[in-house]
C-alpha cells in the first residue's frame, strides 16, 4: 500500500499546477468582468488610496503566495484532515473572484463591501486553519489579510466618497 506521503509526493507538481490554475481562474475572473484600472482612476478617492499601477505586482505576488499556501496544505495530510482548511480557502477565492464585478463591473459598492466584509472573515479562518495544518501556509496568508484589510478600508472609504 502506498502511504500518504508518497501518494502526494507523486502528484506534487499537479497540485501545485492546479493551486496555480486556481488563484489565475480568480484573478481572471475580475479581469474579465471589468476594466478596473480605468474605473479606479475616475473615483473619488481618499488621501491614502494607492496608485493604480501598484495593483498589479501586489496581486500577482499574493496569488502566489496563495497557491502556494494552498499547495503545502494540501500536501500536509490526507484529504479528510485537510479539507476544512481547503474548503475556507476555496470558500474565500470564490468571494475574492466576485468582489471585482460588484465593485466596478456592476458599481455596486456598498454589496462590494459586504462580500469584501465576509471575504475577511472567511480569510481569517482559512488562515487559522492553515496555521494548523502547516505553520508555513498559514503565515503566508498574512500577506493577503493585510492587503485584505487595507481594501476592505478603502472600499468603504471609495463608497462613501462616490455615493
Amino acid at each position: 500500500m502506498v502511504d500518504t506521503v508518497e501518494r502526494r509526493g507523486s502528484k506534487s507538481a499537479v497540485a501545485l499546477g492546479l493551486s496555480l490554475l486556481a488563484v489565475t481562474v480568480t484573478a481572471a475572473v475580475g479581469g474579465l468582468a471589468t476594466n478596473s484600472g480605468q474605473q479606479y482612476g475616475q473615483l473619488r478617492q481618499p488621501p491614502w488610496a494607492p496608485p493604480p499601477w501598484l495593483f498589479g505586482p501586489v496581486w500577482t505576488t499574493l496569488y502566489v503566495l496563495m497557491a502556494v499556501a494552498a499547495w503545502l496544505v494540501w500536501r500536509s495530510g490526507p484529504i479528510a484532515e485537510t479539507r476544512a482548511a481547503l474548503s475556507a480557502y476555496a470558500a474565500q477565492l470564490v468571494l475574492n473572484a466576485i468582489w471585482t464585478p460588484l465593485f466596478f463591473g456592476l458599481g455596486w459598492r456598498g454589496v462590494a463591501f459586504v462580500d469584501i466584509a465576509i471575504l475577511w472573515g472567511v480569510l481569517v479562518t482559512t488562515v487559522v486553519l492553515f496555521i494548523r495544518r502547516n505553520a508555513v501556509a498559514g503565515w503566508l496568508l498574512v500577506p493577503y489579510l493585510a492587503w485584505t484589510t487595507f481594501a476592505l478600508c478603502l472600499n468603504l472609504a471609495v463608497w462613501h466618497l462616490n455615493r
